[in-house]
């Protein structure tokens, strides 16, 4: 019996497009003759659409999306009474960028319906979403990082200049300003004086009540890609050259102009500490299946962590399925493989365990 794959993709996210590309080459990568592969498409709204088992390759990404009349709930309890039967094989693959489904909310739902799902679950998710969390943790951690402090949407608009004044005092300028749960560098600005610093964060607010400011570092953007669950393994180091002062979202997903230096020019002594840094990292935020670090890499050698992303992109830019080809000549469909195994292998450590007390 073959296994059914579900595809989730889209979603009620300003990353939505980007999950549409990514989407449109993980599906593309499943072998049909061993998987029967549904796409789930979940409108701009949060409805729920399915699109029926796929029986050819798609050939372009508007193949992905559909229609549909019916409420978010009315059509998730639809596809769920539809779908799951007990004597399938089932896994969900979440592809899902950004909040209501990056953020272990849909890990939730799954948990919940003890359905197997790829990749991290809620708590890694939701950490890793969240960045002011996400740096609290990598200061107990001990994970080196640029200076940051964070806002409230309630203390910004009761004390607006004294939240000016509070950032002048601790970051300084130049800095960065982002919404505390987004990727895909949406709603990120750089900012040299007051000026720019009040309408940056203006406009990060119109994404999310908590925003966070990070002084700038100069440095090189790298990534190291890193799989697994109980025993993870970090790729080489990987980079991208480029003009502009960080990746916005045009570089990354638009103009498609950035070149992926595989490995990165590092020494190897500096590389095999930033491997070993990235493991480190995936395990303090308790994560599973597979995570990106991004970090900042300086020209005296010293490196930062900037973030994680605990789904990271898949389109044909992207750096994560890149890595693990040169680190291991793990192709595409082979890493996709993987991570349907490590899925499968963590739901069925959850359930060894005990849901209700033992008695002796």
């Amino acid at each position: 019996m073959n296994t059914n794959i579900y595809v989730v993709y889209g979603g009620k996210s300003v990353e939505h497009d980007v999950s549409l590309l990514s989407a449109f080459s993980v599906i593309n990568a499943l072998d049909k003759n061993k998987y029967n592969v549904y796409p789930v498409y979940i409108t701009k709204d949060g409805t729920w659409c399915d699109i029926g088992k796929l029986q050819n390759q798609v050939k372009e990404i508007k193949q992905l999306k559909t229609k549909s009349s019916n409420t978010a709930s009315f059509s998730l309890g639809e596809f769920l009474s539809k779908h799951f039967r007990k004597n399938e094989k089932n896994i969900v693959f979440p592809v899902l960028h950004g909040t209501n489904g990056e953020d272990g909310t849909i890990q939730g739902l799954f948990e919940m319906l003890n359905i197997p799902y790829v990749g991290n679950g809620v708590l890694s998710s939701a950490v890793g979403i969240d960045k002011v969390v996400m740096k609290d943790l990598f200061s107990l951690g001990k994970i080196p990082q640029a200076k940051y402090t964070s806002i409230r949407l309630y203390s910004w608009k009761t004390s607006e200049d004294q939240t000016y004044n509070q950032i002048e005092d601790t970051i300084g300028y130049p800095c960065f300003v982002k919404p505390a749960k987004l990727g895909s560098s949406v709603g990120i600005n750089r900012c040299e004086n007051r000026g720019k610093l009040k309408e940056a964060i203006k406009e990060a607010f119109l994404y999310d009540s908590k925003i966070i400011i990070e002084e700038e570092l100069i440095g090189r953007e790298m990534q190291i890609a890193v799989i697994g669950n109980d025993c993870p393994k970090a790729s080489v180091v990987g980079e991208y050259i480029q003009e502009r002062q960080f990746m916005d979202y045009a570089a990354k997903y638009v103009d498609g102009e950035l070149v992926p230096v595989i490995p990165a020019r590092l020494s190897t002594e500096i590389s095999e500490t930033m491997r070993e840094v990235a493991i480190q990292t995936f395990k303090l935020l308790n994560c599973c299946g597979l995570v990106r670090v991004d970090y900042f890499v300086t020209d005296e050698n010293k490196f930062y962590v900037n973030e994680v992303n605990t789904l990271p992109g898949f389109t044909a830019y992207s750096m994560f399925p890149a890595l693990w080809e040169k680190t291991d000549g793990t192709t595409y469909s082979e890493l996709i493989e993987k991570l349907i195994k490590l899925g499968f292998c963590m739901h069925k450590q959850k359930n060894s365990l005990l849901h209700m007390r033992w008695e002796k």
